[in-house]
């Protein structure tokens, strides 16, 4: 039986390549002058990644500050991200509503510390989570987080939602199913089950509650 769902944020809750754009865009201008700035596009590609990541693939143009660059841009966010807020994917609330009337959910990204919070405030959808927890909280990767929330919420049998191959990779090693959600950023490998829609998420975890039963 089940008896949790963890979500991945970026790409499977809602997209925020836009409000982080134009949050990084703003402090590149007004502390390093920049001229080009990232893309929507350009920080869709890096969703999911760590902040070590995200300095390799989109600030090695700065050189022995690229680092430097890239954290104050991360930490620069999240007050823009507060008062503008992403996009939530249509069908997210709705999703979240009818599920947290029956499960308790759970957010693990592996995003710094108050993103999480970013968005629970800025939805307005921090009453259907029970807890959550992120890299740059704990310092742990996106598995051991799992694994950590499944410990503090008491879970034996957690289900990870998520958009891309390495939230696959961490829910396998964390030792839980893996729903993909295929209208995200990435690709999965050989999920456990496939949504397209957020709303098809309720159907499909009482599916699967439904044939435990059964058997």
């Amino acid at each position: 039986m089940i008896d949790g769902i963890i979500f991945d944020l970026d790409g499977t809750l809602w997209d925020s390549c836009r409000v982080v754009s134009e949050s990084w865009g703003l402090v590149l201008r007004e502390c390093y002058g920049a001229e080009r700035t990232p893309t929507p596009q350009d920080v869709k590609r890096i969703m999911g990644m760590t902040a070590d990541e995200i300095s390799r693939t989109l600030f090695s143009a700065y050189g022995e500050r690229a680092d430097e660059v890239c954290r104050r841009c991360i930490r620069g966010e999240n007050a823009y991200i507060a008062r503008h807020g992403g996009d939530l994917y249509p069908g997210v609330r709705d999703m979240l509503e009818t599920l947290s009337a029956r499960y308790p959910l759970f957010i693990v990204s592996n995003c710094l510390d108050g993103y999480i919070e970013c968005f629970l405030k800025s939805s307005g959808l921090g009453p259907c989570f029970r807890d959550y927890a992120c890299e740059g909280t704990t310092g742990l990767r996106k598995a051991g987080n799992i694994a950590l929330i499944a410990k503090r919420g008491g879970l034996r049998a957690p289900v990870y939602v998520g958009d891309t191959d390495m939230d696959e990779r961490s829910a396998r090693e964390a030792g839980c199913p893996f729903v993909f959600a295929a209208y995200g950023f990435g690709r999965a490998e050989s999920p456990d089950a496939v949504i397209a829609a957020p709303m098809e998420l309720p159907a499909l975890i009482e599916g699967w509650e439904g044939g435990a039963q059964d058997a």
